[in-house]
């Protein structure tokens, strides 16, 4: 065999310049070999097998002279030899001697890993997998039990091998799942090896599935005693998770077949509920993961995850699994703390965007006694226990019910009302009686009896998740306003001053010999409760602003060397939302003043730069890919049972589990958009005039006696003042709004280029703005004067077209006089009657007409004067703004003439 030959080679490297005893060592093991296949006695040949068993599992250089001559002799007995039973156990045997480790303790130290190579040499051989399948078949015990186990051995150092391996052979699978059925030895084994062969195999998952898997696991699961049971329940439900961990259709097939009522008994306590052993809690931690991978979905990959998980969050809430839960996590204070936090943060996964579980948590009691709300039960842990895990996984379960949810957030906002300053240090058994705001603020005031910040930090965090996008909560929480320490030392105060004294006295505690005396997280959450407050929130900041202090405090703040990253990041934060959400106009709290005040106290380049350094920070760069969650497996379990508490404090600041809840992938999201806007807003502040022009000025209107040419070259003049008025201004800030838009100690050349195009252009942007409004006024006087010319221009050409009706009516009437004078002729030459003197009264009557139209036409000329006069001045008015006064008058001469020309046309 080609592989063999290789193996060879490698083993003579190893061994070729070893002593003279692993040489004899290796003849040993050829000679035990050559006894096995050409032996003429059965029982020298059983003889030698149990002494190359032996030999190969104790020694790792025995390991290694087997791998390279004995697998095809011990594959020839599993193939040739089946009725001889003896042998095929001792095969076996030796075969799983062969692939498992040896401490190094127990023999020499060598490089080269005899079991993983020779797994890797057994997985390689194309009928080995098959042969070792077909001995499933077989009535020993023994022979199935030591095939089990070297199956479970290739697949502890070869799994990817032995799962395409297993795929391809017909029945594979179903020989496996068949095991679990036999005696309870066998079974177990059967099951772990299940565990390692449906690991990251979504087809093996599917077919096991298919082959009844769920209905196996709980029945075996109800047989060993639900979570009081041993590892085998362990290994069961790790099966079970293997098979519903990332794949949708598997866990829709649970839902539909089995259901969860199977899973919700695992959970439910028994007999003692106060006695918790190791093995117990490490079956509960499976079972509350088996619920967490329900409650996700799937994969995220998967298109139906969506709705599996609202369809699997719905029926597991009908199960009461939010009852199991909350006995967990919130009512049996004895089960250990690990199974305490993995039960919240299941609660938080359960309601986090579903209406009707945020309302059953809502609206849950807990105790037998005297009941309270289960948030209540939650706060009480947050505020209370000792363990930091817990309170990340109690405020977890804040965190989802505040997410989204405007409805929840304001009706825990509503319990917010200041108790008595007697009631505030009340006994800690009168807190059941408190409601959940009385109980929240009790938190925030707890500190000044005993000097204890953690309290007031993690009734913080809380209030930040009841803020979190709620306008209506920040204004109403605004309003609270908690009483002195000492009432006789002066007025009620608002809470937002007193938690930024919070703020300045951890900053205190952590500067004393320039080491922290508290927790390194503190400041961090009460800033998180500041930045989420201010946001969005004008009011808020106006709140922050009346004390002078506050700002002075945070510039410092920012400037603290001994201050973490992320303290002076936050800090620049809260600075920033002072700028870009300050609507006041009262000097020294405006924006323009904040801004000043910022670049006068740290400067623009090193308030930018704690931007940088936060967004380069550990917690950001890690938070950018979601870790994938670890499994509980029997090697990873032990780990996760004890929660070493007294670890925490030694940790470094970024791995700190307080500040990696802090900073979620949301709030950082919110840090950079903030960042963002915050940039934009310094620039607009330094690129236009501290106040601006709200009326329009005087020297825009005409004044009294002055002639149009004249007003508009003032008009003109006031505008190239004002244009060089902003370029002086702009000049000045050019160089500040230059900083803001190219700090960085790291940029690069041209990032700084772009950054001065910016300004160049925002400089530009401001200067076009500001002539065009001056342009828009003198089009608008514009505008006017063409419009008065056009109404003279329409009353003269009303004017002339009544003249000249004017003149039709005195020709017609000539015309009718013309012929009465005609008509008196004819009849005077046509007999001797005598008649009136014709001619005296034709005289008379043309003398009236005359009269009257003589004095029509001075009237008409009086008013032609009048117009006269105004189309004159408008005239000179159109030629000082440059328009063609003959042109205008050519035009109105046209349009007067036009019903003229289609009179003669109709003649």
């Amino acid at each position: 065999m080609d592989l063999v030959s290789g193996y060879k080679g490698v083993v003579g490297l190893v061994f070729g310049n070893e002593k003279s005893g692993s040489s004899n060592e290796d003849s040993y093991i050829e000679r035990l070999l050559d006894c096995i296949s050409n032996g003429k006695l059965a029982e020298d040949r059983r003889t030698a097998m149990l002494e190359l068993q032996s030999v190969v599992a104790e020694s790792s250089a025995a390991q290694l002279a087997f791998g390279a001559m004995g697998f095809p002799v011990m594959m020839g007995i599993l193939k040739e030899e089946r009725d001889d039973v003896e042998m095929v156990r001792g095969a076996l045997e030796t075969l799983v001697s062969a692939l498992t480790p040896i401490d190094q303790a127990k023999g020499p130290k060598i490089e080269i890993q005899p079991a993983i190579m020779n797994t890797d040499l057994l997985s390689r051989e194309a009928d080995s997998i098959s042969l070792l399948l077909s001995l499933l078949s077989e009535e020993d015990f023994y022979v199935r039990y030591y095939t089990l186990q070297l199956l479970t051995a290739l697949l502890t150092n070869s799994r990817n091998r032995l799962q395409e391996a297993i795929l391809t052979i017909p029945r594979g699978i179903t020989r496996l799942m068949d095991m679990l059925m036999d005696r309870e030895v066998i079974r177990n084994e059967a099951l772990l090896l299940l565990t390692y062969l449906t690991r990251e195999a979504e087809e093996i998952q599917k077919i096991v599935v298919f082959e009844g898997a769920f209905e196996k696991i709980f029945s075996i699961i109800k047989e060993e005693g639900g979570s009081d049971g041993g590892v085998v329940v362990q290994d069961c439900i790790e099966l079970l998770n293997n098979l519903i961990r990332n794949t949708a259709s598997n866990q829709i097939l649970l839902r539909e077949t089995m259901g969860f009522d199977p899973l919700m008994s695992i959970l439910k306590l028994r007999g003692s509920t106060y006695s918790f052993t190791q093995q117990k809690t490490i079956n509960l931690l499976s079972a509350l993961e088996t619920v967490n991978l329900l409650i996700m979905g799937g994969s995220e990959a998967d298109p139906g995850k969506d709705a599996n998980k609202l369809t699997n969050r719905t029926t597991l809430a009908q199960k009461k699994v939010l009852d199991h839960l909350l006995m967990l996590g919130v009512e049996s204070q004895w089960a250990p703390v690990a199974v305490r936090c993995s039960a919240l943060r299941c609660i938080g996964n359960l309601i986090a965007g579903h209406p009707k579980n945020l309302d059953a948590l809502a609206s849950k009691f807990l105790g037998e006694g005297p009941q309270e709300p289960a948030l209540n039960s939650i706060l009480r842990i947050i505020l209370r226990t000792s363990s930091i895990q817990e309170f990340v996984a109690a405020d977890y379960v804040f965190k989802s019910f505040c997410e989204n949810n405007a409805d929840g957030q304001t009706m825990l906002a509503s319990t917010l009302i200041p108790q008595p300053h007697s009631m505030i240090h009340a006994p800690v058994e009168e807190d059941v009686n408190m409601s959940f705001g009385s109980m929240l603020l009790q938190g925030l005031n707890f500190s000044e009896k005993d000097g204890d910040l953690e309290t007031c930090c993690r009734a913080a965090s809380v209030l930040s998740h009841i803020m979190k996008d709620n306008l209506q909560c920040k204004e109403r929480v605004l309003r609270i306003e908690l009483e002195a320490p000492t009432p006789s030392l002066g007025a009620p105060e608002p809470l937002m001053h007193r938690v930024v004294k919070y703020l300045a006295v951890a900053s205190s505690m952590q500067n004393k010999d320039g080491k922290s005396s508290g927790n390194s997280y503190v400041q961090p959450v009460i800033l998180k409760l500041l930045v989420t407050w201010l946001a969005d929130c004008p009011s808020a900041v106006n709140c922050f602003l009346d004390s002078r202090p506050h700002i002075t405090y945070l510039l410092e703040l920012v400037s603290n060397s001994i201050a973490t990253v992320y303290i002076k990041g936050l800090a620049a934060v809260l600075l920033g939302e002072c700028v870009i959400y300050n609507k006041s106009v009262e000097s020294g709290k405006d924006a323009f003043a904040i801004v000043d005040s910022i670049s006068q106290k740290v400067g623009l380049t090193s308030y930018f730069l704690k931007f940088e350094e936060m967004q380069k920070s550990f917690l950001f760069t890690s938070s950018t890919s979601a870790q994938p969650h670890k499994q509980l497996t029997r090697s990873a379990s032990a780990s996760m049972v004890d929660v070493d508490e007294s670890n925490l404090s030694d940790q470094k600041n970024e791995d700190h589990p307080v500040l990696s809840s802090i900073f979620d992938a949301p709030f950082l999201n919110v840090v950079k958009s903030l960042e963002v806007n915050i940039r934009e807003k310094f620039v607009e502040v330094y690129s236009q005039p501290k106040s601006k022009v709200a009326v329009v000025p005087a020297e825009l209107e005409q004044k009294s006696g002055e002639s149009d040419g004249e007003y508009i070259k003032r008009l003109k003049a006031f505008v190239e003042k004002q244009c060089s008025e902003i370029q002086d201004l702009l000049g000045r800030n050019a160089s500040l709004a230059e900083d803001v838009a190219t700090i960085g100690g790291g940029r690069s050349r041209s990032e700084q280029g772009a950054g001065s195009d910016r300004v160049q252009v925002e400089t530009l942007r401001r200067d076009f703005q500001e002539a065009s409004k001056r342009l828009e006024l003198l089009k608008a006087e514009k505008a006017k004067l063409e419009s008065e010319a056009s109404m003279y221009k329409n009353l003269a050409g009303k004017m002339e077209s009544d003249l000249k009706s004017l003149s039709d009516a005195y020709n017609s009437l000539e015309q009718a006089n013309f012929h009465l004078e005609k008509e008196v002729r004819a009849k005077n030459g046509g007999g001797g009657s005598s008649f009136p003197d014709v001619d005296a009264i034709r005289a008379e009557a043309r003398e009236e007409a005359q009269k009257e139209s003589e004095a029509e036409l001075n009237d008409l000329l009086v008013c032609l004067g009048q117009e006269q006069s105004k189309v004159d001045k408008l005239s000179t008015r159109l030629l000082e703004l440059g328009e063609d006064v003959d042109k205008l008058l050519e035009d109105i001469g046209d349009d007067v003439g036009l019903p003229g020309d289609g009179e003669e046309d109709e003649d």
